[in-house]
């Protein structure tokens, strides 16, 4: 139910919104290049703050997603669903409003006009106006929207993050970015009328508002607790991410826009905010994982899609949308800096079942699977990771796709000859693949036509449905790799596999899937986990352990997408 003033007004329009930026855009084009008349160049000016404001936001996103650089000072452990993603998906609403709001305010007041680019002294004024009228103003208005019925009505959206994202902070209704925007406007406007203002102030004023602002809902503590206690006073003028996460937590306390003094002389200041703030600030100790998903970068576009990056997009199952486009050219010195320096490296982390489960990444891109002198080199890459894995007391780590190569590895064979002391049992997973695929298949079925035939995955199954009595066409131009696996299975099914060497009709596979699913090699190393299996899955199938492996599998919950 939608209430006066808390829908937007453009939300019907998607995507489309950003073409309401189209009028600034245009009398910026005017004005700088058709020698256009303009106070201030004041479009030009709007357009390039709000691209500020963006990189801002993106780079505390990036930082606070980018589990390796900040999960020891993560503050709320969990992480963010997707309901929270999509309910956040326009939190960028407010930047338009504000673009709009400020270029109204410069038309209509005279004195909001034709300002210096600095003015050393005007920091006094934004100073004062701020710590004075635009935090109290936020302070005794926050405190409003926490009454019953405007909490109900348009605060509780802003409340209903679980876990605090940079995002999270703009995500609100349109009547409350109203009413955050004329506070803003405060420090603003009112330097401009005591003749203080000058672009450059406008420009710092709204890049450190917005950075505490996306820093109070990063869910990383970042402020050191030193700081506090070499200047004491600050912790009136300066809150920290987890003083406002207890806000979230607790929220009759800790309302303040970014100065506790107000929740001091407001007698709303949490108990444990500053005890907080000191554990968080030390880092905690970092858990150990039970289980290690190692996978690669697939190639140049599907690399955006990681959380540190597009944190919205990435909530979506991947596309190829044009906006990517032009960003192709920006990761290839990424790609070719990660082949000289990077190592492996966590991605994310979540928790199934209450144990912590993680996906490190081998910072090489599909291609390079396939490059003969580069092969080597990701051997050791996934080495590496297998013995961190295994000094740091991890239970399982399972090899994603060209990880399990099998010309590049033997299936993980290489690593469990070369270390046969690892505690970590190195696992692909394929079993269950396998699983699936012949518990997919009609009962009554008497005849299957497999194509990738002689494969690890078209072996098992080969085996496994000749021994059912079913009649198996393998694909495949070997014959002496066809005879191979034909002599594995026991003399009375060898009958059932029959060697073929065309086909009409083939399917390529797609890498992407939807939410809450994975492929079953990566559910398979869950299972190896849940399980507690102490033998490495490496290698070929071993076709006895498929139906042990469904089981295991269906016990846990895990079923096949339909």
């Amino acid at each position: 139910m939608s209430f006066f003033l808390s829908d937007w007004p453009w939300a019907y329009l998607g995507t489309l919104k950003y073409a309401l930026y189209g009028p600034l855009v245009a009398k910026a084009v005017h004005t700088n290049l058709y020698g256009g008349n303009e106070a201030d160049n004041w479009c030009f000016h709007i357009l390039l703050l709000t691209f500020l404001r963006y990189v801002i936001y993106q780079l505390w996103a990036t930082y606070s997603n980018m589990y390796c650089l900040s999960a020891k000072y993560k503050i709320c452990k969990k992480d963010a669903e997707f309901d929270q993603m999509d309910r956040e998906w326009d939190w960028d609403n407010f930047l338009l409003l504000q673009a709009f709001m400020a270029t109204a305010a410069h038309h209509f007041l005279p004195f909001f006009r034709d300002m210096p680019a600095w003015n050393a002294g005007g920091f006094i004024f934004f100073a004062i106006l701020h710590m004075g009228p635009a935090e109290a103003l936020y302070y005794w208005a926050h405190r409003a929207f926490h009454k019953d019925i405007l909490f109900q009505r348009y605060h509780s959206l802003h409340h209903a993050a679980i876990v605090l994202q940079p995002q999270t902070a703009g995500t609100a209704t349109f009547l409350e970015h109203i009413g955050l925007t004329i506070i803003m406007a405060v420090p603003m406007v009112g330097a401009s009328w005591m003749g203080g203002a000058s672009m450059g102030m406008i420009y710092l004023y709204c890049l450190l508002f917005d950075f505490l602002r996306y820093m109070g809902h990063s869910n990383v503590e970042i402020v050191p607790e030193t700081i506090f206690r070499w200047l004491p006073p600050l912790k009136y003028l300066i809150y920290t991410p987890s003083y406002h996460t207890l806000h979230h937590t607790e929220m009759d306390t800790n309302f303040c826009l970014f100065m506790p003094l107000y929740d001091y002389l407001g007698k709303t200041i949490n108990s444990k905010s500053w005890d907080l703030h000191r554990s968080m600030s030390a880092g905690q100790v970092e858990e150990v994982p039970d289980y290690v998903f190692l996978a690669h970068i697939v190639d140049v576009l599907s690399s955006l899609h990681v959380r540190f990056l597009l944190r919205g997009f990435c909530s979506t199952p991947f596309a190829t949308w044009w906006f990517l486009l032009p960003l192709w050219p920006v990761v290839i010195p990424f790609a070719l800096a990660m082949w000289v320096w990077a190592k492996p490296f966590v991605n994310t982390g979540h928790r199934l079942k209450g144990r912590l489960h993680q996906t490190w990444i081998v910072p090489r891109f599909g291609f390079q699977y396939f490059i003969p002198f580069a092969q080597e080199g990701i051997n050791n890459l996934i080495q590496d990771a297998i013995l961190s894995a295994d000094k740091m007391g991890v239970k399982v780590i399972s090899l994603a796709a060209l990880n399990k190569n099998e010309a590049l590895n033997g299936g993980g064979t290489l690593f469990v000859k070369r270390l046969p002391n690892l505690r970590v049992r190195v696992v692909h997973g394929n079993t269950l693949t396998a699983a699936v695929i012949l518990n997919e298949l009609n009962p009554a079925v008497k005849e299957v036509f497999l194509t990738g035939a002689t494969s690890k995955l078209g072996r098992a199954i080969a085996l496994y449905l000749c021994k059912k009595r079913i009649r198996v066409m393998m694909l495949t131009c070997s014959e002496e790799r066809f005879k191979s696996i034909q002599s594995e299975a026991p003399p009375e099914f060898q009958n059932f596999l029959v060697q073929v060497t065309k086909y009409q009709v083939a399917q390529n596979c797609k890498y992407t899937m939807p939410r809450r699913c994975v492929h079953a090699c990566h559910a398979g190393g869950i299972l190896h986990s849940l399980e507690g299996w102490d033998h490495h899955e490496v290698g070929a199938i071993d076709v006895n352990k498929i139906d042990m492996v469904w089981e295991a599998a269906l016990k846990h919950g895990f079923k096949p997408m339909k």
